[in-house]
């Protein structure tokens, strides 16, 4: 069995796991809710939740690994052995994840290419998303790459591997979202826009909108910023279970956990302000409204064409940094599901990146096939794709509308309830730290959490609406 390798320090950590909070869900998914549930409004309220609710996941998780040294698959065992199969749940969220999020990451590949040689003003056609996807043959090309790009940074291990390149992407990416996000601030459209400037989306964006505000509506604000969470802070997936598995017993936990919150709302927050004033300024609050999930890969290749040279090379960085941030996240789904066949078989780590690599590549050409040899239509509850879904969105709404909330809740029951909060307060305090939100961390693991994923879940499965 291979020694289990560590971070080598809290800076390794930090950044690893900010690398892994970064990603399409943030970049994508984060803009658009926002557009769609009030701006200012929905801030705020994911602000609360990411102070409260995700703070909650986060510590917990992250002081599971550190206590148990071991990945998801194995560590819920160790906090309570009739608990091991919440660990077997755990695992299979990155599992599926992986393929398609793979598939998504070589579809930014191939715009990355696109516009970095000088050919976006195709991308804004139309017709050229549907025609990439439903090419039998590209998409598979861009995915391998993407693949073989995160299964190379995790064969080569925690400190080489994973460590080495957040702390080269890491800051890198930084400087590329605060460049994006500043440079859509000074965005004019002319007069063929109606006058619209950037720092008029600006204000759409964090002034709060109460029109036609209800209590439902305001529940489903606070639903979506809840499931927004998990993509954001990378919880409920195994991920802060394994990376806090590397962190150092003489690290400081708390101060770490706090470092993540903060990159990951920092980096949602300037998500919005790269993206909502461009696509306003160009395509008005229509484009933010109709944009949803394709708000990436249709509406701003519109927007860029419509800048000119500028939008050239607006475009070229802009999706060079959002596949850094895939890349990033890509690295840490893998290696959830790597940490954990190493801990389960105790077979080496390179052997296990690459089993699991094979076996995603196959899936993602599953994924793939979705659109073009076994494409048809489902219907599926509560989904941005809704009744239009395919292979992909089919992993999408198991892994994170159903799985995710499930394994949320059980880490809830099981800290809050089973194990008692004890166990988490004591290993981040365990080096003389202070927990400075423990009073509210025993409400929210005990009670509130839990009652607000039921609800999570209930929704997902179109049972509260």
């Amino acid at each position: 069995m291979e020694k289990r390798n560590s971070f080598s320090g809290s800076i390794g950590f930090v950044l690893a796991a900010a690398g892994s909070a970064v990603g399409l869900g943030n970049i994508w998914r984060f803009p658009y809710l926002a557009a769609k549930n009030g701006g200012g409004l929905f801030l705020a309220v994911y602000l609360v939740l990411a102070l409260t609710f995700g703070f909650t996941l986060l510590v917990s998780e992250v002081a599971i690994g550190r206590k148990t040294k071991q990945s998801c698959l194995t560590a819920y065992g160790k906090v309570n052995k009739r608990w091991g199969w919440l660990g077997g749940f755990a695992s299979i969220v990155p599992f599926i994840i992986f393929p398609y999020y793979c598939v998504i990451g070589g579809w930014v590949l191939k715009y990355c290419v696109v516009f970095i040689s000088g050919q976006g003003l195709d991308a804004a056609n139309d017709s050229f998303f549907t025609s990439f996807i439903t090419n039998p043959v590209e998409p598979i090309i861009f995915l391998t790459l993407f693949l073989a790009a995160t299964c190379f940074v995790v064969y080569r291990g925690v400190n080489k591997g994973i460590e080495s390149m957040s702390k080269i992407l890491m800051p890198i990416l930084l400087v590329l979202i605060v460049g994006v996000a500043v440079y859509s601030l000074t965005i004019t459209g002319g007069e063929n826009t109606g006058g619209r400037t950037g720092i008029d989306g600006f204000l759409i964006y964090v002034i709060p909108n109460f029109e036609d505000m209800t209590i439902g509506r305001f529940i489903q604000v606070v639903m979506d910023a809840m499931g927004q969470l998990f993509y954001s802070i990378s919880v409920a997936m195994g991920i802060m279970v394994a990376y806090g598995s590397y962190c150092k017993d003489d690290s400081n936990l708390m101060k770490s956990v706090n470092q993540i919150e903060f990159f990951d709302t920092i980096v949602a927050f300037l998500a919005g302000v790269m993206i909502i004033p461009a696509v306003f300024v160009f395509l008005g609050t229509e484009g933010l409204e109709n944009a949803g999930p394709g708000l990436m890969f249709v509406a701003l290749p519109q927007v860029f064409a419509r800048m000119g040279v500028a939008g050239r090379i607006f475009g070229s960085v802009f999706f060079l940094m959002v596949l850094f941030a895939a890349l990033t996240s890509s690295v840490s789904i893998l290696e959830a599901v790597t940490s954990s066949i190493i801990d389960k078989t105790k077979i080496e780590r390179k052997k296990a990146s690459v089993i699991e690599s094979v076996i995603g590549l196959v899936l993602g050409v599953v994924v793939c096939f979705g659109y073009t040899f076994w494409y048809f239509e489902a219907v599926l509850p509560n989904t941005p794709a809704g009744k239009n879904v395919q292979i992909l969105d089919i992993f999408d709404y198991l892994s994170n509308n159903v799985l995710m909330p499930i394994v949320a809740i059980g880490t809830c029951v099981l800290i809050g309830w089973v194990a008692k909060p004890k166990y988490v307060i004591d290993e981040v305090t365990k080096n003389g730290e202070k927990f400075r939100r423990k009073h509210l961390y025993i409400g929210m693991v005990k009670v509130v959490a839990p009652v607000m994923l039921l609800f999570l879940l209930l929704a997902s499965f179109g049972i509260i609406k």
